[in-house]
């Protein structure tokens, strides 16, 4: 096979170097424009887990690597002069020039043939290597391929708003990945620090647009760039400057972050994309040449499987997106959390800010960190502790299992079962399917317990088999429930009051057509619907009546005796549903909003009428109980939606009318919505609302792991946390979370009745602890 390489970094050259390793009759060539010892960046990081990969395809190669390496564990993080450590980080350094070198002579040695100061045309893939098999894009972030077919590679570049520039010194930072941030008269500026030879470290500044102008940096030269930059950072530089090698770029060093993404990498079963070429990922969590490596091997692997070239490329590229996409959302909750300093450091002490920094990507969770440095991590429990209970608590205690207080309600932890519909009533009323439902997730530990939407009225149900509050009969049936919970638990029940809209008169989803989501009653069965306007959820949908003036006083009113009622069956706290494209969250969404009076168009519009349902649903509510509102902060539907932009207007109008905490959801108010769902996908929206607007909120959204609600709470990501399937699975979650981290507490009564059980959970679970370490 003949394999022609443009572009000779790490990528094609690690391309070159696996596949003469699989079959020395391979012809490789690689092409770079620049001279073999040209290099424009520093050092390069490496994880021990890249490492072991390198290793296992080539043991010479990874050894002669390994030989040159600077290893640390230790990752401080210095704010305005104070520091925090932590270590057990397992991080390599290696200078890029070197390492190049050390990819050149391998090559070398395999036969690759290497040719520098070769500048190649797109004219030539068919002319001048018209005979080769296969044409590698390993030409870097600027791929000229990939920028000339950039539609058939479905790539997206998403320029990003910080400003960073690459630096060095001779200041080795040799005991650990060293993160400073200062604080200037313009705002905050940072370094990303790590020594990568005896005598060099790479040297990262960072910071935002806004300080970069301030500072005046689009004015300055190279040098007086760096100037700049020392004098800020120079009692951690020991009297060393900072160097700059970026003669070869015209204009200021300084340059924007591009994310790079590209749904196919593949172009007429000839030409394919590799490393950067294909991706990219934020420099602050060290993996571009990670991802460039694990892609020459799992290339050459599949070039190498005996298949077609055709099917080897597609099988290469199927293997490494779930990779790289997973590696990509880490990178980007790291880069957007370095884009959003000044909101964490600002908030945040010392240490939480620390926390915060490490568990940014949401790879490193918070049971990672006491792997990595449990002591560390005991240290910020017990500070996380000392803060909400006093400086008596001397002993680490696991987040989740902090108690909260909103108003005069105080809950023993920060877990809540989330509103999960049953569709199981019947005229509304909870019955002995409902009492067992609560009653056993209100044993299971957590300490509030929503019910599911419960209605104002029959028309405003999703289904038949909705819950509702709209009579004195749904009053009693739900006092059954919440007198249990009281009398039985340590739980605290919520009631979460909507209408569903232009959502109703549904089928149950069990009944649902597979293909057909939301799928209507039959006609004959449906009852009349409203929303903010006559707009169909769905193209099969009931068209909904546009509500009247008449319409929102009814509504309104219902709220309130919905209210009234809640309060009479025992309720502790009361949500206000205005997402997922019910009838509130049809006034606050575009998508469903198409009016053109005071309830449409501007968002100040939009919001007018839930914000008085808000403000009544406050006023009937005793005012020494707590109130939350259900949002979508997050349509997922581009500019025809909202946006996260907006989700801090919307939460902050929602609390001056009267809300104590914003439940943070997304989505659902169309069924074109394209959501970027993952692990805690909306927990960074959560983030937003609760650090940039100092609103109390809940997370909520693929979060089912006890690491999950640790990390959340540890990092000031939310202040509750709601899990709806994990409770399904498993009512008793948060206590088997309890005997998981061998807690005993407050914070997670056991059932007097089932005191064997909890003990031997208990003693399984210290087992396990025990086998583990």
């Amino acid at each position: 096979m003949k394999v022609i390489c443009l572009g000779g970094g790490p990528a094609g050259l690690y391309l070159g170097i696996s596949l003469k390793l699989r079959d020395p009759a391979h012809e490789i060539e690689i092409y770079e424009r620049n001279k073999p010892d040209d290099t424009f960046g520093w050092g390069i990081v490496f994880s021990d887990q890249t490492v072991d990969n390198i290793t296992a395809n080539d043991p010479v190669s990874a050894q002669r690597i390994v030989d040159e390496f600077i290893h640390w564990d230790l990752i401080d993080c210095h704010v305005s002069g104070e520091v925090e450590r932590s270590g057990g980080h397992g991080f390599i350094g290696l200078g890029r020039k070197r390492f190049l070198q050390l990819l050149h002579e391998r090559a070398r040695e395999l036969g690759v043939g290497l040719h520098f100061e070769q500048e190649v045309e797109l004219d030539d893939i068919n002319t001048r290597f018209a005979d080769a098999d296969l044409i590698v894009a390993s030409d870097g972030l600027n791929s000229k391929i990939r920028n000339t077919y950039r539609e058939e590679f479905g790539c997206t570049i998403e320029t990003r708003p910080n400003k960073f520039v690459w630096l060095g010194t001779h200041q080795t930072f040799r005991d650990a990945f060293t993160f400073i941030f200062e604080r200037t008269e313009q705002g905050w500026i940072w370094a990303h620090a790590y020594q990568f030879d005896d005598s060099t470290s790479t040297f990262i500044v960072e910071t935002t647009p806004e300080v970069y102008d301030a500072l005046g940096f689009d004015t300055m030269s190279h040098e007086e760039s760096a100037e700049i930059c020392r004098k800020i950072f120079e009692k951690y530089l020991d009297g060393h400057s900072l160097l700059t090698n970026s003669a070869h770029i015209r204009g200021s060093a300084w340059i924007n972050f591009p994310a790079v993404y590209c749904d196919n990498w593949i172009k007429d079963d000839r030409i394919v994309l590799i490393g950067d070429a294909a991706h990219t990922a934020h420099f602050s969590i060290g993996s571009g040449t990670k991802l460039g490596l694990e892609d020459a091997i799992s290339l050459a692997h599949h070039l190498d499987s005996g298949k077609p070239i055709s099917v080897a490329l597609k099988n290469y590229q199927e293997e490494r997106k779930i990779d790289v996409l997973r590696l990509q959302n880490s990178a980007r909750n790291a880069m957007i959390w370095f884009e959003n300093v000044p909101r964490y450091i600002d908030a945040f002490d010392l240490k939480q800010f620390n926390y915060s920094m490490l568990t940014r990507s949401q790879r490193v969770s918070h049971e990672n960190l006491r792997l990595r440095d449990k002591n560390w991590l005991d240290s910020m429990e017990t500070h996380l502790a000392q803060r909400h209970l006093g400086p008596a608590a001397n002993d680490p205690l696991p987040p989740m299992f902090l108690p909260l207080s909103l108003r005069e309600m105080t809950l023993q932890n920060r877990v809540c079962v989330s509103p999960m519909c049953m569709y199981s009533a019947t005229d509304g009323l909870p019955d002995d399917w409902h009492l067992v439902h609560y009653g056993g997730l209100a044993k299971g530990g957590a300490a509030l317990v929503y019910t599911e939407m419960t209605n104002v009225s029959a028309d405003g149900r999703i289904t038949p088999g909705c819950t509702g509050i709209w009579s004195d009969a749904h009053t009693d049936a739900w006092r059954r429930i919440t007198n249990f919970v009281h009398q039985h638990t340590h739980a605290k029940m919520a009631i979460q009051i909507g209408h569903a809209g232009p959502k109703g008169a549904t089928l149950e989803p069990w009944k649902w057509d597979p293909k057909i989501l939301d799928e209507p009653l039959p006609e004959s069965e449906q009852w009349p619907l409203l929303s903010a306007s006559a707009v169909p959820f769905d193209t099969y949908s009931p068209v909904p009546r546009a509500m009247t003036r008449d319409d929102m006083d009814s509504v309104l009113e219902q709220h309130v005796a919905a209210v009234h009622r809640a309060q009479a069956a025992g309720f502790d706290m009361i949500e206000m549903h205005a997402a997922h494209g019910y009838l509130l969250s049809s006034f606050i969404t575009p998508v469903l909003n198409h009016r053109d009076d005071e309830y449409g168009g501007s968002l100040e519009n939009r919001l007018r009428y839930p914000l008085a349902v808000c403000r009544a649903m406050r006023t009937a509510w005793p005012s020494e109980k707590p109130m939350s509102v259900r949002i979508s902060a997050h349509d997922w539907m581009g500019d025809a939606g909202i946006t996260e932009h907006e989700a801090l207007l919307i939460a902050q109008a929602f609390v001056d009318a009267g809300a104590d905490i914003i439940n943070v959801s997304t989505g659902q108010t169309s069924h074109a919505a394209q959501p970027q769902p993952g692990r805690m996908f909306q927990t960074p929206l959560s983030d937003i609302i609760r650090n940039d607007g100092n609103i109390p909120t809940i997370a909520v959204g693929n979060i089912y792991e006890t690491d999950h609600v640790n990390s959340i709470i540890a990092a000031g990501r939310a202040d509750l946390v709601c899990l709806a399937r994990p409770h399904l699975a498993d009512p008793n979650w948060t206590l088997h979370a309890a005997a998981e981290l061998g807690y005993r507490g407050p914070g997670a009564v056991e059932q007097h009745q089932y005191f064997l059980g909890h003990r031997q959970a208990y003693t399984l679970a210290e087992r396990e602890r025990e086998a583990a370490s």
